[in-house]
Order: structure tokens, then C-alpha cells, then sequence
């Protein structure tokens, strides 16, 4: 006799009442290639923006530089990173943007290898200024080659959150690295280093990565270009001219007004050109606008907080330049971790409780280096403070990454990635000068430095560093839409 009665289900089936749940995706095994070599080259570029602050005075022995002509070794990178970063950024939607990072990672190399056999002040900052541009290519270069070859959703917030990582860890690498270089080998491996990276990723990126190029010719915005780096170029300059001299000086005040004027005048010009550099409709967005605050609140403080306690380590404590460089290990350790889980925290929590939740992790960790005293054991409280600090900022910086990148046509991710690019590391320039002027303006007030008197100075600024970002933060989770 037949069985009529129907099948049942085998339990590991789902019924038709009850759909199985969908499977994260995954990334392909040449996403994964693209996505290696892409951070090796962020990595690579992030490093350079430290890797000679701890060696600068064996360069200038080496080289003959004058004390006061010491400084342009840094400013000279950050004036062409900062200043062509938006423009660059452009440039890679309309011309090409496997082709722009291939030249700037061609150009990186080339200018590495100048620096590293330079016998004179002059080749060493023609050298950095090349170092520098080659930055402004590579970075919103290499970014819109990620964003394009990950859609929105896991898998990008996951690739950016890594990204963002090993960025932030390259800053910290840089330290360590450069102090580690000096003291073994010579400076000039400081440069040689980037040599043999820039090689492998030119060898290695035609045959990985997909090119990109504009469906049709379109004219550069060249009275657009013209003005926003000018106004980029003289804005950094007064930056770096406050940091070194003061707020106050004629040259910090002119170069900071010219900035203002050329940058406004950049609005009237995209306002009328008929192909904009930067549309304005892409700045009437909230998520750009308010991501880029983010981003930028994120890296005036956090670099700022470095240069803080880098005189804490140093002017109170006593430490050397590579001791120094070494404590700093462990908030890079704190923004590895804070890079990992970011992509994961945005996709359940959303970019605006992100960026709330990391604010105030990063501004509670700050808050508590107050407390810091002259006995060398509150080298504790710092280094706990910094790892809980790095993993707060860098869930900051991913969600500031997606939001600033989300709603976007692939079309225009070289220009939001040139934006966030530029907040990056305007956001950099920024930080220290206006952190010096506050912990500097303690110190003078108690009649000069003294390990004492360094300290008030230095607890005051991370007081406004920590507020700083406790505000940016709130304000931007008010602004920014609730998604998901």
C-alpha cells in the first residue's frame, strides 16, 4: 500500500514559512588581491607622513640645515599632500584613476629614491615636495579604486574599516620605524624604504586592478583648480606658519586671509562654470558635509593628542625620541583594532551611532589623561588611554569614510574621496598648531617651561581636546540622517 501522506521537511530545510537567512557576502579572490595591494600602497603613503619627524635633527646635521629651516622638512610634504589632494581627486574621475595612481605611485618611488641620495637641503626638500604630490595622487586615487570595486554595503564599510586601519597604523609605524632606521642603519633609508614598495605595486597593479576610466572627454575646471589650491596651499601654509611662530604674525595672518579669499573665490567659480571642479550640489549633501566635520574633528584631535603627549614623554618624563616613538605602539595597536571592527560596528549600528559611539569612547580615554603626573609610572595610564582612544577615533574615521562615500555615483567617488582625503589632512595640519598655541599659552602664563608647568599646559589642551571631539561628534549624529 502506497504512503499518501506528505514528505516532511528535513529539519535543516528551511519551510516555506520560513526563509533561510542570507549569508553575508563575501569577497572574491581578486577582491582580495585589489584590496592587499591598495593598502600596501595606503599603508606605504600613511608612513611617510611620519617616518622622518623623529630624525629630523640627524637630517639637518647631515644635510646643513639651519635650526629655523628645520621645520620645512614636514611643511614642504604637507603644503603639496594637503594642497592638490581635491584637485588630484578630480582629476582621477575625469582622466583615469587606475592611470593616476600608477603615476603616483611611480612618482613616490622616484622621489624616495631622490631623497634618499640627497647631498644637499635643496634636492631633500624638492624630494619631499615630489613625496608630497605623489600623496595627493595616490590617496583619492587609490581610495575611489576601492569604493568602485566594493558597492555599498558590508563589503565596503568592511574594506574601509581596514583601510582606515592600516592608515592610521602607518602613522603610528612611521615613528617607530623612522626612530628604528636612524639609530641602525642612516635616515636616507627613511626614503630608500619606499623604493622597493612603489616597484611591486607599479609591477603588480595593471595586472590586478580594473581600469576606470570617464565614459566621455570632459574639460578640467582649470579656474576651479586654479583657486582651491591656492586657497588649499596658502590655508596649510598659515597653519604650519601658526604652529611654528605664532597666531599673531603678519605672514600667519596674511597667508590665512589669502587662504579664506581664494577659497571663497573658488565657490563663486564652480557656481559658474558649466563642468565644475567640485559640483555644489555635492556639498548641499548632509552625509558629506557632516562625514567630512567628522573626519576632520576626528584627525585635528587625535594627531594633536600625539603631539601632547609626545611633549608629556619628552619634556616631562624624559623619554628619548624612539622611546617615545615605541609608546606610541600601543595606540597604533588601538586603531588596527578600532579599523577591524569598524566596518562590522557601522553595518549593525549605522554611521551616525557610529560616530557617536566613537566619539565618546575617544573623548572618555582622553579625558582621563589629566590625571597624568611626573612620576614615571603613569606611563600606564597613557599607553591604556591611548589604546581605548585609538579604537574610539578609528570607529570615528570608518564611519566618517562611509558616510562621506555613501549616496554617490561611481562617477563622482574621486571627488568625494579627493574631499575626505583633503579634510584628512587639513584635519592633520590643523591639530597641532592649535593644540601648541593653547598648551603654550599655559606654560608662558606660569612664567615659562619647566616640567611643571609643561604638564598644566599639556593637561589643558587635552581638556579641549577631549570636549572638542565630544562636540563634533554629537553635532554630527544630530545632523546626520538615522540609517542603517
Amino acid at each position: 500500500m502506497l504512503d499518501t501522506a506528505p514528505a516532511v521537511p528535513a529539519p535543516s530545510e528551511p519551510t516555506p514559512t520560513e526563509p533561510a537567512p542570507a549569508r553575508a557576502p563575501r569577497m572574491t579572490g581578486r577582491q582580495k588581491l585589489v584590496l592587499a595591494l591598495l593598502l600596501g600602497a595606503q599603508f606605504t603613503v600613511a608612513v611617510d607622513f611620519s617616518i622622518l619627524n623623529v630624525a629630523l635633527p640627524v637630517v639637518g646635521a647631515g644635510l646643513g640645515f639651519s635650526l629655523a629651516s628645520l621645520q620645512w622638512i614636514a611643511t614642504s610634504f604637507a603644503l603639496a599632500a594637503a594642497g592638490f589632494t581635491l584637485l588630484f581627486g578630480r582629476v582621477a574621475d575625469l582622466f583615469g584613476r587606475k592611470r593616476l595612481f600608477l603615476y603616483g605611485m611611480a612618482l613616490l618611488g622616484l622621489s624616495s629614491l631622490l631623497g634618499g641620495l640627497a647631498t644637499g637641503p635643496a634636492v631633500l626638500l624638492v624630494a619631499r615636495v615630489l613625496q608630497g604630490l605623489a600623496t595627493a595622487a595616490v590617496v583619492p586615487a587609490g581610495l575611489s579604486l576601492l569604493t568602485t570595486a566594493f558597492k555599498e554595503g558590508p563589503l565596503r564599510e568592511r574594506a574601509l574599516g581596514l583601510n582606515g586601519a592600516l592608515m592610521s597604523a602607518g602613522f603610528t609605524a612611521g615613528a617607530v620605524l623612522g626612530g628604528l632606521l636612524t639609530d641602525l642603519l642612516s635616515w636616507r633609508w627613511a626614503f630608500l624604504i619606499n623604493v622597493p614598495v612603489a616597484a611591486l605595486v607599479v609591477f603588480l597593479a595593471p595586472r590586478v586592478i580594473e581600469d576606470s576610466r570617464p565614459a566621455g572627454r570632459t574639460r578640467l575646471d582649470v579656474p576651479g583648480a586654479i583657486t582651491v589650491t591656492g586657497g588649499l596651499l596658502a590655508l596649510v601654509y598659515g597653519l604650519t606658519q601658526a604652529g611654528e611662530h605664532g597666531w599673531g604674525q603678519p605672514l600667519t595672518v596674511a597667508a590665512l586671509a589669502a587662504g579664506a579669499a581664494l577659497l571663497v573665490a573658488f565657490w563663486f567659480a564652480e557656481k559658474r562654470s558649466a563642468a565644475p571642479l567640485v559640483p555644489l550640489g555635492i556639498l548641499k549633501r548632509r552625509s558629506v558635509v557632516w562625514g567630512n566635520l567628522t573626519g576632520l574633528i576626528a584627525f585635528v584631535t587625535e594627531t594633536s593628542l600625539v603631539f601632547l603627549l609626545t611633549l608629556y614623554l619628552q619634556e616631562v618624563l624624559g623619554y628619548s625620541p624612539l622611546a617615545t616613538g615605541l609608546a606610541f605602539g600601543v595606540l597604533g595597536l588601538g586603531t588596527v583594532l578600532g579599523g577591524t571592527l569598524g566596518g562590522k560596528v557601522v553595518g549593525r549600528l549605522g554611521s551616525r551611532a557610529t560616530i557617536l559611539t566613537g566619539g565618546v569612547v575617544q573623548a572618555a580615554a582622553t579625558v582621563s589623561l589629566v590625571a597624568l603626573g611626573t612620576s614615571g609610572a603613569w606611563i600606564w595610564l597613557l599607553l591604556a588611554a591611548t589604546f581605548v582612544g585609538g579604537v574610539g577615533n578609528m570607529l570615528m574615521i570608518v564611519a566618517f569614510m562611509v558616510t562621506a562615500t555613501s549616496g554617490l555615483p561611481d562617477a563622482e567617488q574621486g571627488l568625494a574621496t579627493g574631499l575626505a582625503t583633503m579634510t584628512q589632512q587639513v584635519g592633520i595640519t590643523m591639530g597641532i598648531p592649535i593644540m601648541s598655541a593653547i598648551a603654550t599659552a599655559r606654560v608662558t602664563s606660569l612664567g615659562g617651561p619647566t616640567p611643571e608647568t609643561v604638564l598644566s599646559g599639556v593637561s589643558v589642551a587635552i581638556l579641549v581636546n577631549s570636549a572638542l571631539v565630544l562636540a563634533g561628534a554629537a553635532l554630527a549624529a544630530a545632523f546626520l540622517r538615522r540609517s542603517r
